[in-house]
């Protein structure tokens, strides 16, 4: 008897440890499905718009930095061939060497060297319309981001409108205040607002980004093109 006596209140005890135990954990499994699931839901109808900005902002993205980093490729061995090639006198090489490399540089000095025979002038015209139409074929869809970055936050602010409207909307229904009804409208302004900013500031970076690499494309064929036309005009040419 005083064997059980002695077991019993232990055995509750360990027993009211587990509970604890496992309520935490179902506590703690809450917090973190709240985190980062529950959370978007509660954000409400602005999350759609969002989301669907966010996705639109990521596939311009990676599109445009392939693109990009494509047109980039080879561009000094590709100057080098075309200029061995010319001084050479193997004009055909030269044209073919361009049209397998196949990026803007490559159908800048093509449309060039076709037009070797011609007048300097209609030469560089040439190579400046063909520039024209190859940054603006880079430059596609990126205004897209510098857009989205504007918007998103604008939507994250319609979303702080809607939960201060909640507020006091389920405040004027119930005649009560209290954290419950305010919660609510809480999570709604609260998450519209920090998505909406998180994905106006990604958007932001990535149209920059994308311009900046634009940018280094463009100085990149502004000069060899003026090496090309130089090697035109030299004596003998």
């Amino acid at each position: 008897m005083i064997l059980l006596q002695i077991d019993s209140p232990t055995t509750i005890v360990s027993d009211t440890a587990s509970t604890v135990a496992a309520a935490a954990e179902q506590t703690i499994q809450a917090v973190d499905e709240l985190r980062f699931l529950d959370l978007l839901i509660k954000g409400g109808w602005v999350m759609i718009p969002l989301l669907l900005l966010a996705f639109v902002a990521l596939v311009i993205f990676i599109e445009r930095y392939i693109t990009i980093r494509k047109a980039s490729k080879d561009e000094v061995n590709l100057m080098e061939q075309v200029k061995q090639s010319v001084l050479n006198g193997k004009l055909d090489s030269a044209v073919a060497i361009c049209r397998n490399n196949n990026t803007p540089l490559g159908r800048m000095l093509q449309k060039g060297l076709i037009r070797i025979g011609r007048p300097i002038k209609d030469i560089e015209g040439a190579i400046e319309n063909v520039g024209k139409l190859e940054v603006s074929k880079l430059e596609k869809n990126i205004n897209i981001l510098g857009i989205v970055a504007g918007i998103a936050p604008m939507l994250g602010f319609v979303g702080t409108i809607s939960g201060v409207i909640r507020i006091f909307y389920n405040i004027s229904l119930s005649d009560n205040i209290s954290m419950g009804i305010i919660a609510g409208g809480l999570y709604e302004k609260m998450i519209t607002s920090a998505t909406g900013l998180m994905i106006g500031i990604l958007a932001y970076i990535a149209y920059h980004v994308l311009n900046i690499m634009v940018d280094r494309v463009i100085l990149r064929m502004e000069t060899d093109a003026i090496e090309f036309i130089d090697l035109l005009e030299e004596p003998g040419r």
